[in-house]
């Protein structure tokens, strides 16, 4: 059994314009499989909903369309395909499929084997929310908002660079409290503590260059009190991975952690932005979902 379903709205409604191709394609190669481009996330999620244990669904989208899907996927114990067709694609370059034309992609993502990968969850405010990629705190998230409202013609990473370099000429910091096994590891001023279960974010940013996506934990990026020129002066470092020697720059694993914040605090999942909370419970789901790899 098996289910192509395209978010239309992804990469900027880009997306649909490949319904009649992926549609003539499955027609000739594959007419048993199902296919579905819903135009709203509640009807996506009622057929994501009707699926039986264990089906394959192929999800043509990115990290936004794979974050809303997510509760669904968990729910019904559903395998999970990924045809990238996002903005930032960072659960597709985990995976190993990123860069894929949509077709070869697709023929992978209907036929290759599945294996297990962990899920992050973040708890705030009454709510729930599973991630496959990243929850940002602070300076990250903001700047995820401020990707949102940009120039509609940027994409990907020039499109976050655009969001990161506007964003500094606001810069704040948030005192903060992380607890990683209800131990605190920090207090004080800090820019950002992104939680990452995958190895970039940001449209590629090799933010924890060791993680991986079923390694038990997440990956706690955690940034100290920076100014605007400190923060830039850093952002080349993030770009080629070699931040991690900054002394304000931590890493952590961590299966489980806390955050707590005086101010309002700016959150984000996969690049989604949620709004602000001041605490934060977050923890990894070890072989959450099962997600066809690219062989290695």
């Amino acid at each position: 059994m098996a289910l192509v379903l395209l978010n239309p709205h992804a990469q900027g409604r880009r997306a649909a314009r490949l319904v009649k191709h992926i549609e003539a394609w499955l027609m000739a190669n594959a007419p048993d499989v199902a296919f579905a481009a819903p135009d709203s996330l509640d009807a996506s999620l009622n057929l994501l909903l009707q699926q039986a244990r264990g089906t394959r669904v192929v999800a043509v989208g990115g990290d936004g369309t794979l974050n809303r899907w997510l509760p669904a996927l968990l729910q019904q114990h559903l395998e999970l395909g990924v045809v990238p067709l996002g903005s930032g694609n960072d659960s597709a370059r985990a995976i190993g499929v990123y860069g894929q034309h949509w077709q070869k992609a697709l023929v992978h993502a209907l036929k290759g084997s599945c294996s297990p990968m962990d899920v992050g969850v973040a708890k705030f405010d009454a709510q729930r929310v599973p991630f496959l990629s990243s929850f940002t705190a602070g300076f990250d998230s903001a700047v995820g908002k401020r990707a949102l409202n940009g120039p509609k013609w940027l994409r990907g990473l020039p499109r976050y660079l655009w969001a990161t370099l506007q964003e500094l000429r606001h810069i704040q910091t948030w005192d903060l409290k992380i607890s990683i096994h209800d131990e605190l590891r920090f207090a004080g001023p800090s820019l950002f503590t992104s939680s990452l279960n995958t190895p970039t974010f940001g449209s590629g940013m090799p933010a924890a260059p060791k993680g991986h996506i079923a390694d038990g934990h997440l990956d706690v990026l955690h940034a100290g009190e920076f100014g605007g020129l400190g923060a830039l002066w850093m952002l080349p470092k993030l770009l080629n991975g070699t931040h991690l020697g900054h002394p304000k720059i931590q890493l952590w694993p961590a299966q489980d952690l806390r955050i707590e914040s005086k101010q309002p605090l700016p959150i984000a999942s996969d690049g989604e932005y949620l709004g602000t909370t001041h605490a934060l419970a977050l923890q990894v789901m070890p072989q959450a979902l099962s997600v066809v790899m690219k062989a290695s």
